[in-house]
């Protein structure tokens, strides 16, 4: 006879019961020392809500080790937190203020990347549980002893109970990209000088691997120290360079010359050190000053602009080199500029301040800065109604703030869980929070039939309920997460009544207080959830990547002015005069993070709605590539391109930027954009441009960037998600 064939758990449940597990663990067992081994109630419930707080309701990203890490660094701060709200709480004004201060700075905190935004929402709670009665300062001992309890009790069933495995970092993303790079420029270098379809399949997949949204959100470089900015920039230069090697053209006659080989094999050298230096290596001097040289030599030959630091070369264009010849070096120059910017990132990800290679103080301006400033630097980027963290900071704070205002003016029985209800409930949508808060009052509403029943038959025979709650805690962190909102709300709601029939003498009125305050926490949720920023991120977005196009406009053509005058005319260079664009990127990418999260509108299309196939990330590559190649451009001395070679550059510019422009009043139309069908993409946009004759090698290298620019535009108007990724990895 055969047996039964096993049936292996959902990988949901699984993930949620591995979590539900060590949870229980925590929680019972702090609970119960405190409640029944030493008779201190007080530091039983703060046990038991320090590790529902960072192991429930929180969403710290990363495996159990690293979450560990993460609430290991917090405990001062969540020491703070009970402190603060422990003596704020004696007065309703004073919690009110401190609710309000204190639920925007956590809320805030987003902008640090993914482990503060996830650690957030329990945070919040451990600042809400003592804000609301008893008003007893003198228990805050007690209260510190059981939330430091919990919280390392916590941290040692993260690190210990089914350790997970670590999914590949960040940098070693980046290294197999860098080295799928070398092999590419390896490739181009040799016979037959081309890139097969598999290998640019291979450079595509690699650069797709480094996107933010492939990426596990606990190894993306979201921080805003140096490292973290330094590894992001590596990641953003090493798909640029996979963009550039596969779209490298074919050489004229098959023959790509000598200066042109040697630029592509010393990228190649410089890529496998760079792989090596993330793996740990040392620093890639000696293979950066070769490309310095060789890129200095086929500059020489073309007559193109020099790097910064290499000498500057005429700008005459020879007589034997036809323009076909021309182009492709401006397009090599291209590759080796974004090697350059590669290796130093790199560098500077993975050495710090020790790095060996100088970083431009343009590209690279966070080098060397400290790590306040940097993070200055962030906070005020994100000050602003445009910012979405900003936009989400405010509205929870303002919701909590009502919701304590409520229950301390009302004396609203447990008041906490009304506010709990709002941090929990409220989303970044007003569709979204709606029916969030439907399907919670309905669990709400199951759970506190269930708990109501509980209470009249059990009464108050404690050992009953000390009993069934580690048995509903493992039940409720297992199934409420892969469920829902409103099965977690139902659970969680017996859960408390579990919990507070061994605090105080229970009765069923209790489900009905639970109740009421679930509903008055909703009903304050969906009115900030309406009044404040009801649409989140999908206007935000729309607006961010027009803003972005809009200053990305500005500097092409003050780029292209200055590269025609040969630097008569004042064009923004290095940081102080790309600021508007940087913040606009930065702005643009925080909208696109939130925007992953969100759900599609659940109805009522936005007034004037984006195009349905826009790549956003193909937008975010334009403003960067803008910043890239400006700042290259523009790098002294300029000499001028000729009248002829300067009204062609400056009408190209021209023409992209218009491009530019129609496209971000497509992506967030005023009231008064004409509504006429207008073609968004040029196919001819630069091969229609008349070639000057005897145009400088400069003029070919500006040619290259508007060039790959339209690229992005294209892309942008075009390859939408139902489209599937585009023809390169950017």
């Amino acid at each position: 006879m055969g047996g039964v064939p096993g049936r292996r758990i959902p990988a949901d449940y699984a993930v949620s019961g591995r979590r539900a597990v060590r949870v229980t663990l925590v929680a019972a067992a702090g609970f119960y020392l405190f409640r029944y081994g030493l008779d201190r109630p007080v530091a039983a419930t703060y046990a038991l809500f320090a590790a529902v707080a960072l192991g429930g309701l929180a969403k710290i990203p990363g495996t159990g080790r690293q979450r560990a890490a993460t609430v290991l660094r917090l405990l001062p701060v969540c020491w703070l937190l009970v402190v603060v709200g422990t003596y704020l709480s004696v007065r309703t004004w004073s919690a009110v203020v401190g609710m309000l201060a204190v639920g925007f700075a956590l809320a805030f905190a987003a902008v640090g990347g993914p482990r503060p935004a996830g650690a957030a929402p329990g945070l919040q709670l451990l600042y809400i549980l003592p804000s609301f009665p008893p008003y007893a300062p003198g228990t805050l001992g007690e209260r510190l002893i059981g939330t430091t309890t919990g919280l390392v009790l916590f941290i040692a069933a993260e690190a210990l109970i089914f350790p997970e495995p670590s999914p590949p970092s960040y940098r070693e993303r980046a290294a197999h990209a860098v080295r799928t790079a070398a092999h590419g420029a390896t490739l181009l270098a040799a016979p037959p000088y081309a890139l097969t379809d598999r290998d640019i399949r291979a450079a595509w997949e690699a650069g797709w691997c480094l996107r933010s949204l492939t990426v596990p959100e606990a190894e993306r470089p979201a921080g805003a120290g140096m490292r973290d900015r330094a590894l992001a920039h590596t990641g953003l230069a090493t798909r640029t360079l996979l963009s550039r090697l596969a779209q490298l053209p074919a050489a004229p006659c098959g023959q790509p010359g000598p200066e042109v080989t040697a630029v592509l094999q010393a990228v190649a050298r410089l890529a496998t050190a760079t792989a090596e230096c993330l793996g740990g290596g040392p620093s890639s001097v000696e293979p950066y000053e070769d490309l310095v040289k060789a890129r200095a030599h086929l500059s020489a030959v073309s007559a193109g602009p020099a790097p910064a630091g290499t000498p500057a070369p005429g700008t005459a264009r020879p007589p034997d080199l036809p323009p076909a010849v021309l182009r492709r070096h401006a397009d090599v120059l291209e590759i080796a500029d974004a090697a350059f910017a590669m290796a130093t990132a790199a560098d500077l990800a993975v050495h710090g301040r020790h790095a060996a290679i100088e970083a431009a103080r343009g590209r690279f301006w966070y080098a060397g800065t400290w790590a306040p400033v940097l993070w200055w630097h962030r906070l005020r980027g994100h000050t602003g109604r445009r910012s979405v963290c900003f936009q989400n900071a405010a509205r929870i704070a303002l919701a909590l703030t009502a919701a304590r205002l409520v229950a301390g003016v009302d004396t609203l029985p447990h008041g906490f869980w009304a506010t709990l209800a709002t941090l929990t409930l409220t989303r970044t949508t007003m569709d979204e929070t709606w029916d969030t808060i439907r399907r919670a009052l309905a669990g709400t509403l199951a759970g506190a039939l269930v708990t109501a029943a509980a209470l009249s038959l059990a009464g108050t025979d404690t050992a009953v309920y000390a009993v069934v709650l580690p048995v509903w805690m493992l039940f409720a962190f297992t199934v409420g997460p892969v469920k829902g909102v409103g099965w977690a709300q139902g659970l969680f709601t017996v859960l408390v009544a579990l919990v507070f029939a061994q605090l105080a003498p229970p009765t069923w009125r209790l489900a009905e207080v639970r109740v009421l305050n679930v509903l008055v926490g909703s009903a304050i949720g969906a009115v900030f959830g309406l009044l404040a920023w009801p649409r989140g991120a999908h206007d935000e977005l729309r607006h961010a990547t027009a803003e972005l196009l809009r200053r990305a406009a500005e500097i092409v053509v003050a780029t292209g002015a200055a590269v025609a005058g040969g630097g008569a005319v004042t064009a923004p260079s290095g940081v102080p005069g790309h600021h508007s664009l940087q913040r606009a990127v930065i702005l643009a990418e925080s909208a696109y993070a939130q925007f992953q999260s969100e759900p599609a509108p659940f109805g009522g299309a936005p007034r004037r709605p984006a195009p349905r196939s826009v790549d956003w990330q193909a937008t975010l590559m334009a403003g960067h590539h803008t910043l890239w190649g400006s700042e290259r451009l523009l790098a002294p001395p300029l000499t001028g391109l000729g009248s002829v070679a300067a009204d062609s550059v400056s009408g190209l510019g021209d023409r992209v930027a218009g491009r530019m422009l129609l496209i971000s009043a497509a992506l967030d139309p005023g009231s008064d954009t004409p509504t006429g069908r207008i073609p968004l993409i040029d196919p001819e946009l630069v091969g229609s441009v008349t070639e000057p004759p005897g145009a400088p090698c400069l003029y070919y290298a500006t040619e290259s960037w508007l060039d790959s620019l339209v690229t992005d535009l294209t892309r942008i108007a075009r390859s939408g998600p139902e489209h599937g990724p585009g023809p390169y990895p950017s």
